[in-house]
């Protein structure tokens, strides 16, 4: 049991034998630097009975990947002053964050109401987006869906005041897990767990919501200003958990699920030909990662999908858990592929102005079809 340092904090790992189980357990320690609390995690690794030497490996995972954990030190480059601008927007939404959530949504459909207005080429994409995928509706329904979409859009901006610097408390009561029996049901069953989200608005307060209960890893994917990285990633593993920076691949993270933490796999990013296959995706063919299936079957994991909703007459964040993907993975890289985009359809259906719709989704093209953006 051994501690060992990564990204600021302190995390101590053992595994044992616990009622005919054998569960790891892990201790996550802030520095006195840092502003995080303890987080303690309880999980399933195997049955008693396993082979033993195969127990342990997995115990010791996350420990064996802990120089590849994406660094969250503070750094006094920070302080410079190309990123006094970035401190000034800090402080601005802290102060916003200590709002009523009724005022913060009011400011959200001003400014969303500004930003839609004054950025045309994010505004274009995301037409071209609502067109493709919702042909069904007419002009006056898609104006109202973009609408509706940059306010929520400035919303999810505004919540990262609560998503940093919320209590527990304020986090519990104001983000709400809605099928959290599906994750429970995999566990149960020892079986590990990979949630299959679309990215969606609210997408850091569902990662806050599963971090609180569960020890979670991921990859971060490092934007230019590296003191909003800092910002990001720190609100991201404050309830304990493992980033890997991009670099560092899925092996420490598939090595992580195996020892028992949960994990959210985002694919719907356009990654360009070379590493994809096209598959249907709200009827229209995209460039998409084919390694779900792959990853579930090594990690012996069931993929639930998971999506994030603002609820605007409660004015609580609701993250649905569906139940796991049946019949999955089922060996085929295509099958598989068009399964999980008719899930991650599924999802964004559920509120579908609260997903990610600036994404140039649909960039990469079959061979001879044009350009969309």
């Amino acid at each position: 049991m051994a501690p060992f340092f990564a990204g600021g904090q302190v995390y101590i790992s053992k595994a044992m034998e616990y009622s005919g189980q054998i569960i790891q357990t892990t201790a996550v320690f802030s520095l006195p630097t840092g502003y995080y609390t303890a987080h303690i995690g309880i999980h399933l690794i195997e049955r008693v009975g396993a082979p033993r030497g195969d127990i342990m490996a997995e115990s010791k995972s996350t420990a064996g990947a802990s120089s590849l954990v994406y660094d969250t030190r503070f750094s006094t480059s920070y302080l410079r002053p190309e990123y006094w601008g970035v401190w000034f927007a800090v402080l601005l939404l802290f102060l916003i964050s200590l709002l009523p959530r009724i005022l913060q949504d009011g400011l959200s459909r001003v400014l969303g109401d500004f930003f839609r207005k004054v950025n045309a080429k994010r505004r274009r994409i995301a037409s071209t987006n609502i067109d493709l995928c919702f042909p069904e509706l007419s002009e006056r329904e898609k104006n109202e869906f973009l609408i509706e979409y940059y306010r929520h859009h400035v919303r999810s901006l505004l919540a990262f005041g609560l998503i940093w610097w919320g209590s527990r408390a304020k986090l519990e009561r104001t983000i709400v897990i809605n099928g959290q029996e599906n994750i429970e049901n995999s566990r149960n069953n020892n079986r590990s767990v990979i949630f299959l989200a679309a990215h969606s608005l609210g997408l850091e307060a569902a990662v806050s919501a599963v971090a609180m209960r569960y020890l979670a890893s991921g990859p971060f994917k490092p934007m230019k200003n590296k003191l909003v990285d800092w910002f990001i990633a720190r609100g991201r593993s404050r309830h304990g958990g493992f980033l890997y920076s991009r670099e560092a691949g899925l092996r420490p993270i598939i090595k992580d699920v195996r020892a028992g933490n949960v994990m959210f796999y985002l694919p719907d990013e356009d990654l360009g030909k070379d590493r994809s296959i096209f598959a249907p995706y709200f009827g229209i063919e995209k460039a998409t990662v084919p390694v779900l299936g792959k990853m579930a079957k090594v990690c012996k994991a069931d993929v639930l999908p998971c999506m994030a909703q603002y609820d605007v007459k409660t004015r609580r964040y609701i993250i649905h858990i569906l139940p796991a993907l049946k019949d999955f993975p089922t060996g085929d890289d295509y099958r598989d592929t068009v399964a999980m985009n008719n899930a991650l359809e599924e999802i964004v259906r559920l509120c579908p102005t609260q997903y990610f719709w600036m994404m140039k989704l649909f960039k990469t093209r079959p061979e001879g079809e044009a350009r969309i953006y």
